[in-house]
């Protein structure tokens, strides 16, 4: 069982672990499911933000919704992909992770996602946590506390 010298470390805030909005790809409510599928397809990402007008954080899409949304009877209908707005096929239910929180709560959320959307107490989409740079964090405590001993 490792054991941490202090609660210092969980008790970090998270901002300065965030990859900033600015570095993030991202699609907007009413973008088509063509342009957010060429937008994951570019950047290579699994999911990527939706945010409104404002860049209010609104859900995720992946390339997985998109393509659940085009299949038809016994084809893939590709035809669609203009049509349907990101908006009518994103993901809302996700969980969030304020700006100001501690890292103790981004490693409980981070358990069953790849990365957090980090927003403001308006909703503005402020950038994404990764799971790696948790683990990159935690590893690095872990090796401090090898190295006191």
């Amino acid at each position: 069982m490792i054991s941490l010298p202090s609660k210092d470390f969980l008790e970090t805030q998270i901002e300065d672990y965030i990859i900033s909005s600015e570095k993030v790809a991202h699609v907007q409510l009413g973008n088509s499911a063509e342009h957010a599928l060429l937008v994951l397809t570019k950047t290579g990402y699994s999911a990527i933000p939706v945010l409104d007008m404002k860049y209010r954080f609104q859900g995720l899409i992946n390339t997985q919704r998109i393509t659940e949304s085009i299949l038809g009877l016994d084809h893939i209908e590709y035809e669609k992909l203009p049509e349907i707005k990101v908006q009518e096929i994103m993901q809302t239910d996700i969980p969030l992770i304020k700006i100001t929180e501690r890292f103790q709560k981004a490693l409980d959320l981070l358990i069953d996602q790849n990365f957090l959307c980090v927003v403001d107490d308006d909703g503005l989409f402020m950038g994404i946590l990764t799971r790696r740079v948790v683990l990159k964090q935690l590893k690095k405590q872990i090796y401090q506390i090898r190295n006191n001993q």
